[in-house]
């Protein structure tokens, strides 16, 4: 609830969600994600030291687990267009207008 009123833009809470330790590396990078911003898929590659592994890091974004907490909504394409999100593309920009990262 704090999220939506704004008075959460980080979650400090303990997750440990199950996943390959690539999935799980990639997690770690989407917390990092400052409320209010976005990245590409191939900005947590090379963060991550893998720049080759743009589609692997796509795919460990979708099998997050704990959206929101693991802020997934703010990876967009590398043209800044909206791309997949499990509760769907309406919904990321939703998100992503609360945190002031898209104009309405």
């Amino acid at each position: 609830m704090e999220y939506f009123e704004r008075r959460r833009q980080r979650f400090t809470l303990p997750v440990a969600p199950g996943g390959t330790p690539f999935q799980q590396r990639v997690w770690r990078e989407l917390q990092q994600i400052p409320w209010g911003t976005t990245t590409t898929y191939r900005e947590i590659a090379e963060r991550l030291g893998q720049p080759a592994a743009v589609r692997a890091v796509g795919h460990a974004n979708g099998r997050n687990p704990v959206a929101i907490v693991i802020p997934c909504h703010r990876v967009v394409g590398a043209n800044g267009h909206l791309t997949g999100y499990a509760g769907g593309i309406a919904t990321k920009r939703r998100l992503l207008q609360h945190e002031g990262a898209l104009l309405v």
